[in-house]
């Protein structure tokens, strides 16, 4: 379908696609086997300017834009999803800051990000606050010019390998969730550790860590916001990332497609290749259809937000949730298109479907984003 892009938007398109297929693509399955955080490819989208598409020009970005951040991942997850979430997490880091950080916050910090440079991180989830966010248990204690950070976070993306983090702690736990505060924390802070690297089933090129806070000493100046303004930032910056989350989803299942439409093609049984067989065609047709569906309800929620509309919440939880279940139900069949071979490691479909079960999950998972979508739905109904 043509979504009619900009000039610009197409252009950004062809260059991710370019970065994809040359850069991305033909280093995914090692990346995946090893483990290790995809730096050169990183370094390769900051000279393309592909991180200041998130960020505003007067702090060396190319201006705010939820569907150019889409566009890109979406292209990156369509050849490894492990790659593309290691640009898309330094989003999910850096949203806070654009949105709640005081000039002198984003001059200090924005720049590099801009440029990547530097990589951020979101610190959020504790063994005991996933999707009850409200209830982290991390303390930011004011001494002085300092907040004295305690506690523990864990599966952080880019943990470990961003150098800034924007962290939410219990500045007043009494308050309950209007008790949180966000900060700006930089790697190498004293206090500030990081617990072990975490294996995983997919997405296995990006770094998942613990961040350990042991009196860890951060500046009054990098509080964003005020005190009590943590779940706001939080909730705010989820209504931006989510649509991201879907983009990588979306991008997920479109090379979960590609694959197995290929595959299809050049598997000969009984005397002709299988894409001639009515079932597989009906299979095929389901995944374009549900994929396309996605694609134009997660192009609609960013342009929605780039448009300026308020309660987009919706919206977000709405991308995020369809394009993620569209995401796992096309991985899957992909694999039974290539039956035995999509089992197997030497095909990629069977990545495409362990990279695409955690965009189900992070990010709140889609029973959250169902509740999320009730409720709203329930308010809107009674006015």
């Amino acid at each position: 379908m043509d979504y009619l892009l900009t000039e610009e938007q197409k252009m950004i398109k062809e260059l991710a696609h370019k970065i994809a297929e040359e850069k991305i693509r033909p280093v995914a399955a090692k990346y995946d086997l090893t483990e290790e955080f995809p730096w050169e490819v990183m370094k390769v989208a900051g000279e393309s300017d592909m991180f200041g598409l998130f960020i505003p020009e007067e702090y060396g970005g190319m201006g705010v834009n939820v569907l150019n951040l889409c566009l890109a991942t979406e292209e990156f997850s369509r050849a490894c999803g492990g790659i593309a979430v290691c640009y898309a997490a330094s989003a999910l880091g850096t949203f806070p800051i654009v949105l709640f950080g005081n000039d002198q916050q984003k001059k200090k910090y924005l720049p590099d990000l801009a440029k990547g440079k530097k990589i951020a991180a979101f610190g959020l989830t504790e063994p005991e606050a996933g999707s009850d966010a409200a209830s982290i248990k991390t303390t930011a204690v004011k001494k002085g010019d300092y907040y004295i950070l305690n506690g523990m976070k864990h599966f952080i993306t880019n943990g470990g390998d961003a150098e800034t983090y924007t962290v939410v702690a219990m500045t007043d736990k009494n308050k309950g969730a209007r008790g949180a505060s966000a900060f700006i924390v930089e790697k190498g802070t004293p206090g500030f550790t990081f617990g072990k690297k975490e294996e995983k089933l997919g997405i296995r090129a990006s770094s998942t860590r613990e961040l350990i806070f042991n009196d860890c000493k951060v500046p009054a100046a990098n509080l964003l916001a005020k005190e009590g303004m943590g779940f706001i930032v939080t909730m705010k910056t989820f209504d931006m990332s989510r649509p991201g989350v879907a983009a990588q989803a979306l991008g997920i299942a479109q090379g979960a497609m590609e694959c197995a439409a290929k595959y299809a093609r050049q598997r000969v049984q009984f005397g002709k290749p299988i894409s001639s067989f009515q079932g597989i065609q009906w299979m095929l047709a389901d995944m374009a259809t549900e994929v396309e569906a996605a694609r134009a309800l997660v192009y609609a929620c960013a342009r929605a937000i780039d448009a300026g509309c308020k309660d987009v919440g919706k919206d977000s939880a709405m991308a995020k949730l369809f394009a993620s279940d569209v995401a796992m139900k096309v991985s899957t069949d992909a694999i039974q298109i290539l039956g035995g071979y999509g089992y197997m490691k030497d095909y990629p479909a069977e990545k495409y479907m362990r990279d695409a079960k955690i965009t189900q999950i992070y990010e709140g998972t889609n029973q959250i984003q169902r509740n999320i979508i009730g409720l709203q739905l329930i308010k809107d109904m009674a006015k």
